[in-house]
């Protein structure tokens, strides 16, 4: 494994950590149904974690065969 590979495998793999983490801080937001603008925000929020879910498909496809990105997939079996 060349210098560059390694960096990219490791900025691929802190990439969907910092994407998991969003997923779960996404995921713990409670909506407050009796405040103006929340269903945009709900809507909004359930967006982003679409297009997270996305990303990370993406990274992990990108990954080269040899290496082993940490995936917390019960995270995303529960989504």
């Amino acid at each position: 494994m060349t210098l560059a590979t390694a960096t990219e495998s490791s900025t691929r793999a802190r990439t969907i950590r910092e994407l998991y983490e969003l997923i779960a801080a996404l995921d713990r937001r409670v909506p407050q149904v009796e405040r103006v603008g929340e269903i945009s925000i709900a809507r909004a929020a359930s967006s982003l974690k679409c297009e997270a879910l996305k990303r990370i498909e993406e990274l992990e496809r990108e990954a080269p065969a040899s290496s082993s990105l940490p995936a917390p997939v019960d995270l995303v079996r529960s989504m």
